[in-house]
């Protein structure tokens, strides 16, 4: 019988922290492992790209994603389904009012944040004890495998900037306290966590994304990419519409590209809850030709070999497994300076960081699209990056023995 790992993870929605978790399902095909999955809101289209031999523990689920019509109305059932469900309605209640007032005070309500909490003491109960429960996220996923999975070893990952996401100690109730080692997949996440947690130092590793370059160039030669027959030069961001992403700023350097002249158009791929506020500004500043929110496709890698560049102007970061796809695929880079980007991107060398304001991106984007010679030069040492990863998957099933 193989050793008995439950992963758990939110949500199955198209984004970077599924696709890296599937990627390492993907290397765990063996008879030495009884892998299950438990997905905490039972929802997400990329379920189908589960692998067979990874048991999915939801009784249902929903393949429709969390921001469709339908998955927005599936979302609100399993909310409440979570209040009743194991009791402590009270409990529940007294959690959401007093995390929600340091929320109000600081002016940023993070409805995601308040219910992870209520949906992990929601979930599914498992009787069994796994050897290895793996908590993929922060939030509910943490949560759960803290209080709610028996298990000989816990670990969990942490995938954003924590100090900057919104999570607090008050809101993780010592959660951390609970695992074994914690993950992280970058030297600047790592540092941001413990600005939060320092008594976790000692556990506290680095498991860097695991990506299939290979199977991504493959796929970049797939049908597919852009259809509009444009003959400008074609920008490209790939990522979820929120306000992480910083569109609102994206917009804004449009504008400016195209009020000196630049003939560009600025593609986006992704979905998300800004959808509606980012269309109105688009509007608003008469880019509706220039600046397309094309929703999330199924395989983005075409449209990354067809752009001239990419740009990846965030607020803040984890690690960007869009940035590493492009640089796979050969395209420069422009980003913003901040945490998570910084260390993906050697300034200068294999691609631009650049300030977060709609003057600096726009500038950082011009000079490249002046300078065909040195944008050719920084995507050619991009594509150069070897994302070797043999030791990450060493480190994780060593937790085994």
């Amino acid at each position: 019988m193989g050793k008995k790992i439950l992963f758990v993870i939110n949500t199955m929605g198209r984004a970077g922290a599924e696709t890296a978790m599937l990627e390492l399902l993907g290397r765990l095909d063996s008879p030495a492992y009884e892998i299950s999955l438990y997905v905490i809101m039972g929802q997400g289209e990329m379920i189908h790209k589960l692998p067979p031999y990874v048991r999915l523990r939801n009784p249902g689920f929903d393949a429709h994603s969390v921001l469709s019509r339908e998955g927005k109305r599936g979302m609100i059932r399993t909310v409440c389904r979570a209040f009743f469900k194991n009791g402590g309605q009270i409990g529940k209640i007294c959690y959401i009012v007093k995390n929600l007032m340091p929320m109000v005070r600081r002016g940023k309500l993070q409805t995601d944040k308040l219910l992870w909490r209520m949906l992990s003491d929601g979930g599914l109960r498992f009787q069994e004890e796994f050897d290895l429960a793996v908590a993929w996220l922060e939030g509910a996923s943490a949560y759960y495998v803290a209080d709610h999975v028996k298990a000989a070893r816990k670990c969990a990952f942490v995938h954003i900037d924590y100090e900057s996401a919104g999570y607090t100690r008050e809101m993780d109730r010592d959660c951390w306290d609970s695992f074994d080692r914690i993950f992280m997949v970058s030297d600047e996440v790592r540092e941001h966590f413990l600005a939060v947690y320092p008594e976790h130092a000692g556990k506290a590793g680095i498991f860097h994304n695991l990506v299939d370059q290979e199977g991504i160039r493959r796929r970049s030669r797939e049908a597919g990419g852009f259809s509009d027959g444009y003959g400008g030069k074609r920008l490209l961001t790939v990522g979820r519409l929120t306000y992480q992403k910083a569109y609102d700023i994206a917009i804004e350097a449009m504008k400016l590209l195209k009020d000196r002249g630049y003939r560009a158009r600025w593609y986006v791929l992704g979905e998300g809850d800004q959808r509606r506020a980012l269309e109105k500004k688009i509007a608003a500043m008469g880019l509706q030709e220039d600046f397309l929110l094309l929703g999330a496709v199924e395989n983005p890698y075409p449209y990354y070999a067809q752009a001239d560049l990419y740009i990846h102007a965030t607020r803040f970061e984890g690690k960007s497994i869009a940035i590493q796809e492009a640089q796979t695929l050969g395209r420069a880079v422009v980003a913003s300076d901040c945490n998570g980007n910084r260390e993906q991107i050697e300034d200068g060398a294999d691609g631009l960081l650049c300030a977060l304001t709609p003057e600096a991106v726009a500038d950082s984007i011009a000079s490249l699209l002046e300078d065909e010679e040195k944008r050719i030069a920084l995507g050619q040492a991009a594509g150069r990056r070897d994302f070797a990863q043999g030791q990450e998957l060493e480190t994780f099933l060593a937790l085994l023995d």
